[in-house]
């Protein structure tokens, strides 16, 4: 999993509440188990009109946002089904972070798991932050993870709060498969002992 240490770039705004993992990744677009190609589907049915060409009302379409990397949304930001494939999509997109004022608990999980950082933020602070991304590709935002700071805004910087282990595996690049594999020796000793004490196991 790549380190998220400081990630700096243009903030897409995305003030709808409610958008569910559906819209983040629709249905049929699930039949592939690889984390690789879903970013051209990420929010298709809000992307797309119905003849297929692009929405050009739709925030990721505009030049401006097209290579955000930080996404800006409203309140219960990846509820319903608890399909990994949501944060999926947005990596594959080139979103590395997704701020709100609350995520649903398995996609929150998911994020942390796939290197994305999710930041809870107030209303306020939401809104400051909504407002200043409608400047588009004349406002970036620095997400710095190892001081837990929002930094970009004319207002000033925003603290966040983050679980210290999930920090940790994030600064590192530490996904499930990687924390297991830095117990690598102590796994090896362990099977050791117990070809020697229980060799039938």
């Amino acid at each position: 999993m790549e380190k998220f240490e400081t990630l700096t770039g243009v903030a897409a705004p995305l003030p709808i509440v409610n958008i569910d993992t559906d819209m983040i990744i629709p249905k049929q677009f699930l039949k592939t188990i690889k984390r690789t190609g879903l970013g051209t589907a990420l929010f298709h049915e809000m992307r797309t009109n119905d003849d297929g060409s692009e929405n050009v009302d739709f925030v990721l379409n505009k030049a401006a946002y097209r290579d955000a990397k930080i996404l800006i949304a409203g309140d219960n930001f990846g509820c319903g089904s608890s399909r990994e494939h949501a944060p999926w999509a947005l990596l594959d997109f080139g979103v590395r972070c997704v701020i709100s004022t609350s995520f649903a608990d398995i996609f929150y999980n998911n994020c942390f798991k796939n290197g994305i950082l999710p930041i809870e933020v107030s209303e306020d602070e939401l809104d400051t932050l909504l407002h200043a991304a409608e400047r588009g590709a004349n406002f970036t935002l620095t997400i710095d993870l190892e001081n837990q700071e929002i930094k970009g805004l004319e207002s000033g910087d925003i603290a966040f709060k983050i679980d210290h282990f999930r920090k940790h595996c994030l600064i590192n690049g530490l996904d499930d498969i990687g924390l297991t594999l830095n117990k690598s020796a102590q796994i090896d000793t362990f099977e050791g002992e117990i070809s020697e004490s229980r060799p039938w196991v």
